[in-house]
């Protein structure tokens, strides 16, 4: 792919030297800050991230306070605020020249790059960022662009280093009440699953309240569509999330997901339910909104999700004493054949932040994204403020009862007080189960603080099922393979030409397809489900899936060093 050459390291070194007046993102009406690298003078660095933040407090908040008063830097932040991956935003900003001076992309890294927006990090790690190079070690090359363009633009933040999950929060949901008052039953295949909802449907048409209880809904609004109704055919039916695909883990072949035949008997399994009434009628049809308000009046017994999607609705369920009606976790597959990859590995892998063009001191910048990988700042994102957030006992970080139980049901205020959980995507991050030098785990994700933090209702259910955590009912990362080319999905690929003409081509037709098929009468469901693949086809599938293919194999072969064919 070209694109225009990105500024040397020696060039924005010799133009930081000569910055006395200006720093990064400097305002008018600020002090003026000189451009030492080792200063901790005032410094404002502008700031887009491609994901939402909707409890961003302009660093107000307690971490952010503490972040400025160890390095001087204050964030000036801009959030995609429409959950768009910031597509629009990204677009404007290749097209016009105008970066703000860091960035997380997202999926348009390549948008930025081949407009010649992102600087090269290489040299800068090597000189300025001794805990990135500690936390990445031998697993650096991952960070490369690709084999023709060597450079480090991004550094992953998405991503958790040597990432343990103790817990699971994903799969098929059911409510606490569903399984207690069905004795617990196995929840291991579809057919479970829809046993369960049917039975207790059948028993209780309508809540407490006299609503209509909702068997099973989802969500299709926009890019949520991905979540809840095609990347669980994939999960179901044995696949890794790779996005849009699924790799040949033995030849790299690369095809869209869709055309695995056990994927197709999957949504003839979602029409099947749509058809006898279990699938709720308005699942293509609502809004976000009123998916979330349909689970915080309690009445949906099934999900198909993942739980930070729809967390809100549920601290709303607890926040009202319906503790019953949150969701457990379950491994839900098409058949017993098939076994769930939730938990395969991908190694260092994600989606990253990176510096522009436009910023004027780099130097600092890295430093400010080191400091963040540093053990004081990743325990200050985690926990939060010592005395305040979490107390050491005996040598062991521990949260008070009454701060877990703000994080529980108050977590949005909670959130926008602390700044805990805000702050990931300034710098890499250990994964749980790491532990730093004192012999605390780096995040609040293990399993004596998970088990502490679930409702009496969520304990119960856990009980009945003789396990402590979610995760235990799941295959584990011990059962698979590291996958060699990560999480394909955040591979980046050229922004402009014939690949996304294609690639955009298809996803209209998924998107309009797939709920097609779901809401068919059962004889016409294979009619329509053929006919997409093959409008796939026509669309250009085929030749976007082998060049898809050619891109993982150079992955392989950057990342590994094998001779793939």
């Amino acid at each position: 792919m070209k694109h225009k050459a990105p500024k040397t390291i020696a060039m924005l070194l010799l133009a930081s030297t000569m910055l006395f007046t200006a720093a990064c993102g400097n305002t008018k009406g600020e002090e003026p800050t000189t451009a030492d690298p080792d200063s901790n003078a005032p410094i404002t660095f502008s700031f887009f991230g491609a994901d939402t933040s909707p409890y961003w407090n302009k660093m107000q908040d307690a971490v952010g306070k503490k972040i400025t008063e160890a390095t001087g830097v204050t964030i000036n932040a801009e959030y995609d605020i429409a959950s768009g991956g910031g597509d629009d935003k990204i677009a404007l900003m290749a097209a016009s020249g105008d970066y703000p001076d860091m960035i997380f992309p997202k999926g348009n890294l390549s948008k930025l790059v081949d407009a010649g927006a992102m600087i090269d990090l290489t040299e800068l790690i090597e000189e300025h960022a001794p805990n990135i190079k500690k936390m990445y070690g031998e697993e650096m090359n991952r960070l490369k662009y690709s084999n023709e363009d060597q450079a480090i633009y991004t550094i992953p933040t998405n991503g958790s280093v040597d990432q343990q999950t103790f817990d699971n929060t994903g799969g098929f949901e059911l409510q606490h009440r569903v399984v207690k008052e069905l004795g617990y039953p196995e929840i291991k295949t579809v057919e479970d699953f829809e046993n369960a909802l049917r039975e207790y449907y059948k028993a209780h048409p309508t809540t407490e309240d006299g609503q209509p209880t909702i068997p099973l809904t989802l969500s299709a609004d926009g890019w949520r569509s991905m979540i809840t109704v095609t990347n669980p055919a994939v999960a179901a039916t044995g696949g890794p999330d790779d996005g849009e695909y699924y790799i040949n883990p033995e030849t790299y072949e690369a095809m869209l997901h869709y055309k695995r035949p056990e994927e197709k008997e999957y949504f003839r399994w979602l029409n099947k339910m749509y058809n006898e009434g279990l699938l709720d009628k308005d699942t293509f049809i609502q809004k976000e909104d009123q998916y979330k308000a349909k689970i915080a009046s309690g009445r949906v017994l099934g999900l198909i999700d993942q739980e930070w999607a729809y967390n809100d609705a549920e601290v709303a369920l607890k926040n009202a004493g319906k503790d019953e009606m949150t969701y457990g976790h379950y491994p839900v597959t098409l058949s017993s054949e098939f076994k769930r990859a939730d938990f395969q590995p991908v190694g260092s892998d994600g989606y990253g932040i990176g510096i522009t063009e436009n910023c004027e001191d780099p130097v600092r910048a890295i430093k400010f994204l080191d400091w963040m990988a540093s053990d004081e700042a990743q325990v200050l994102r985690n926990w939060g403020v010592e005395g305040e957030h979490y107390n050491v006992e005996d040598g062991v970080r521990v949260i008070p009862a009454d701060v877990q139980e703000r994080k529980n049901n108050d977590n949005a205020n909670f959130t926008k007080e602390s700044g805990i959980g805000l702050y990931f995507v300034f710098g890499p991050h250990y994964g749980d189960g790491v532990k730093d030098s004192t012999g605390n785990y780096y995040t609040t994700n293990f399993p004596e603080q998970i088990v502490a933090s679930y409702s009496e209702a969520e304990k119960e259910a856990l009980k009945g099922y003789g396990i402590s955590t979610w995760k235990e009912l799941f295959p584990t990362e011990e059962d698979f393979e590291v996958k060699e080319w990560g999480a394909a999905y955040n591979m980046p690929v050229p922004s402009d030409g014939k690949y996304q003409v294609i690639y955009q081509k298809t996803q209209d037709i998924v998107q309009k397809r797939v709920p097609e098929a779901i809401v068919s009468t059962t004889d016409k469901f294979d009619q329509v489900y053929d006919n997409m693949l093959v409008e796939l086809d026509k669309a250009g599938a085929v030749e976007m899936e082998q060049q898809y293919t050619e891109w993982i194999k150079e992955r392989v072969r950057l990342w590994t060093g094998k001779d793939v064919k």
